[in-house]
């Protein structure tokens, strides 16, 4: 059962929308719903299969509570460059 929807959205978004609609031959209307379709059928990060190598590795490092490991990836590529 179709029930009707209402969006507000930019007119240029929605005008570039429809267009990739139309170079696709779908209806805008179509276009949304399997955008919605697809992000609901998402799987979430924990519902992927971890291979035994990744679970292996899992763990194997520990740093102090207080490194910061931006600022030092930071400071490292500095150095490098």
């Amino acid at each position: 059962m179709n029930v009707k929807l209402t969006l507000n959205l930019n007119k240029d978004i929605i005008e570039r929308a429809k267009d990739y609609a139309r170079n696709k031959n779908q209806s805008l209307s179509a276009l949304v719903q399997n955008y919605f379709i697809f992000l609901s059928e998402q799987k979430k990060t924990e519902e992927f299969e971890i291979s035994p190598n990744v679970k292996e590795l899992s763990g194997i490092i520990s740093l102090d509570d207080g490194f910061d490991l931006k600022k030092e990836y930071g400071t490292h590529i500095l150095k490098k460059y």
